[in-house]
């Protein structure tokens, strides 16, 4: 088997060995397994003989690619082979006129940007880890970012797809028009299918203009219910912020804390951004956004239109993940979606929860598309911290679920919320998505074990 892996590939791109195994046993969560083998292919070509073979031998196959992933998606849980997609990273065409781009799996997201930039594009999400994720995966997991309130999710500019199924059959799915109806929309089944149902090697994207101008703002409250209501009601205005951001006063201590930011002490902080083609456009968006900030009693305002002071403004919101890292190496970091009117709500459960089972949970994020993320900080090797830290978690999942929200608005389910699965989806639902996944995957060979489909 070894040999006719190391055929399709070549020897370079092909290992077994255990300390080039163990960087592919984990990703960005607390979940760890370790493959049998990884391979690194250069083509379709070769993606489409591995999984044949794996499909005929019946060994797992997951698809990788930068491995950002803070829900377990791409740990090989079943062991199997590891299919890491870094090597296929060519941006294939890029249409200005038509507004397209097509490129291999493993481009980078800033890399494709940087290239888009030229002319004046981009492609507008941007997950935070948008430095080394890569295309393939922002499909597989659905990624969005800061500004999805504004610019959505990577689901909004996939035109179409090519895709290996578990029978090694390539697919080619989707158009290279804004428009088109013609039959089944096949592309929608694999984005956000977490590499359950096939392995996307290629993707056609639309991309928008790049806008020109940008103003920044920051507001301090010293009552959460303050800070969630400007929230909702900035997004029922008439007036859509590029950026409409979170973070409560855990996150703000330990940036406080652990760098030289001046934060005044808070319960919450909201970063909005506008944006737009001229100054006049992105001001007059931004008057609305203050008088709002400032009617629901902020401790404090501040406002940025040179690149400089605006960057100084989000030093605060980009280091919130690395210094609550510091404070706990041991964490999980969910992405519970709800509704925009039930932020406030939202915010006061989980600091409520934190407190019922004495865990520290730090919640910032995506506020203006109602996507938080509440990072619980606990031991990894107390075990009574272990026991609070998962019953924290699932009552954030349940108080999400009954504000009409759901589990995953960006990380994607993998193995850290399979079990929760049935809290949010009813048992006719999750029968139809085990008969998809048993119709193309017949074998269970594509990333198992993952979501509860199995």
């Amino acid at each position: 088997m070894i040999q006719e892996l190391i055929e399709i590939v070549g020897r370079e791109n092909f290992t077994d060995q255990l300390e080039e195994l163990v960087p592919y046993s984990y990703d960005a969560s607390m979940n760890v397994h370790r493959p049998d083998a990884a391979v690194w292919p250069e083509s379709t070509e070769q993606v489409s003989a591995i999984v044949k073979f794996a499909n005929e031998h019946h060994i797992a196959v997951v698809p990788r690619g930068a491995g950002t992933s803070l829900s377990g998606g791409v740990v090989p849980i079943r062991g199997g082979i590891i299919i890491d997609l870094s090597k296929m990273n060519r941006i294939l065409e890029i249409s200005i006129e038509d507004r397209f781009a097509r490129v291999q799996a493993g481009v980078v997201c800033d890399g494709l940007n940087r290239e888009l930039g030229k002319s004046g594009f981009i492609f507008p999400p941007d997950p935070a880890s948008s430095s080394v994720a890569t295309i393939g995966g922002n499909v597989a997991t659905n990624a969005g970012g800061i500004k999805g309130a504004k610019y959505g999710t990577t689901r909004d500019y996939v035109l179409g797809l090519e895709v290996v199924l578990p029978t090694g059959e390539v697919m080619r799915t989707g158009s290279y028009t804004m428009k088109c109806v013609s039959g089944y929309d096949l592309a929608r089944l694999f984005i956000g299918a977490e590499g359950t149902l096939g392995v996307i090697t290629e993707v056609t994207l639309k991309i928008n203009p790049v806008p020109r101008h940008a103003m920044t703002a920051v507001a301090t409250y010293a009552r959460l219910e303050d800070a969630g209501k400007a929230i909702s009601q900035t997004m029922t205005s008439g007036i859509l912020p590029s950026v409409m951001e979170i973070m409560d006063k855990v996150t703000l201590k330990s940036i406080r804390e652990n760098t030289d930011i001046d934060l005044p002490e808070a319960e919450a902080m909201i970063l909005a951004e506008t944006d737009g083609f001229t100054w006049e456009e992105v001001e007059a968006q931004m008057e609305v956004i203050l008088a709002i900030l400032g009617k629901n009693g902020p401790v404090e305002i501040k406002t940025a239109r040179d690149e400089k002071d605006r960057l100084n403004l989000w030093r605060a919101r980009k280091s919130a993940y690395a210094t609550l890292a510091r404070v706990s190496s041991s964490f999980t970091l969910d992405d519970v979606t709800v509704p925009i009117s039930r932020i406030p709500e939202l915010l006061v459960g989980i600091q409520e929860i934190s407190k019922k089972y004495d865990i520290v949970v730090a919640t910032f994020g995506h506020a203006g598309d109602g996507n938080l993320h509440p990072q619980i900080l606990f031991d990894e090797y107390d075990a009574d911290q272990v026991e609070r830290m998962k019953k924290v978690e699932e009552e954030i999942f349940r108080l999400a679920i009954g504000l009409k929200g759901t589990l995953s608005g960006e990380h994607g389910i993998g193995l850290s919320k399979a079990a929760y699965m049935t809290l949010e989806h009813d048992p006719v639902e999750m029968a139809l998505m085990r008969l998809i996944k048993k119709t193309l995957d017949p074998n269970n060979i594509m990333n198992p074990g993952k979501r509860a489909l199995d």
